[in-house]
């Protein structure tokens, strides 16, 4: 009976979550449209892909990774993050500790919500890239790097939005963490277009294994980065999601009975 009534409330919060997300269009717009946008500028107009080291100077399969990282990385921290926040500064959280809900389970609800629209957004991509004819695989690998890195994103993005000082706040910290994460993990820029002494820094951003991974899966042959197999990229990936899951939903200001 005890399981039943947990997983009624992770379905009532989620369906609140869900409906909350529809009703911000700036949420739709980037967890769907403006990925759309990259790909058909730089993978259907442009058809950048000529060699080199800059940006977009690979073929357009090399840039999986880079199209579903947008998805991955900005919606569940924008997202959770601002939810946090928002659920704190309306004195929701304190309201939701007197009923039977757990702070873990708040962020589970929220976590579905994000990876099931996250999920539905990158099939839309990699239906969409493949059509402009890029070059990449449909590796199975994907049903688990997706759901996985956007569990880890929407830790952060816990994490985040309790630290933050307000909504705008926690906003405001997650897009500044993910405009230098988008680029400096190994998703638009190769590692040969970094500095040598810079590239070993790369490698301490989570967006990273999960770009090297889905890079080994999806365009073998190009896989630059430790640890070196799509596998072993997952695992640390897995291993980052869990403390980062656990962490974010410790930190959640949830006010005890």
């Amino acid at each position: 009976m005890g399981r039943v009534s947990r997983l009624s409330r992770v379905a009532t919060e989620a369906r609140a979550a869900y409906k909350s997300f529809v009703r911000r269009r700036v949420a739709v717009f980037f967890t769907f449209f403006f990925p759309i946008l990259l790909i058909v500028i730089f993978a259907g107009l442009v058809r950048t892909g000529g060699g080199g080291t800059g940006l977009f100077s690979q073929p357009p399969g090399y840039y999986v990774p880079a199209y579903l990282a947008v998805v991955v990385l900005f919606t569940p921290l924008s997202r959770v993050g601002s939810e946090v926040a928002r659920f704190r500064e309306g004195n929701r959280f304190e309201k939701l500790a007197a009923s039977p809900m757990t702070r873990g389970e708040w962020l589970v609800a929220q976590t579905l919500v994000n990876a099931a629209l996250i999920a539905l957004a990158c099939i839309v991509l990699l239906v969409l890239l493949s059509a402009t004819g890029a070059d990449f695989r449909f590796s199975p690998w994907l049903v688990l790097f997706v759901p996985t890195g956007s569990v880890l994103f929407c830790g952060i993005g816990a994490i985040l939005g309790a630290l933050a000082d307000s909504q705008d706040g926690a906003i405001t910290a997650s897009n500044g963490i993910a405009l230098p994460l988008l680029f400096l993990s190994n998703t638009f820029l190769s590692p040969a277009s970094l500095p040598a002494w810079f590239r070993p820094v790369t490698d301490l951003s989570p967006l990273s294994y999960f770009a090297y991974g889905v890079r080994a899966a999806t365009y073998p042959g190009n896989h630059a980065g430790w640890p070196g197999s799509a596998a072993a990229d997952y695992a640390v990936l897995l291993v980052l999601t869990v403390v980062a899951f656990v962490l974010g939903a410790y930190l959640i200001p949830w006010t005890e009975r």
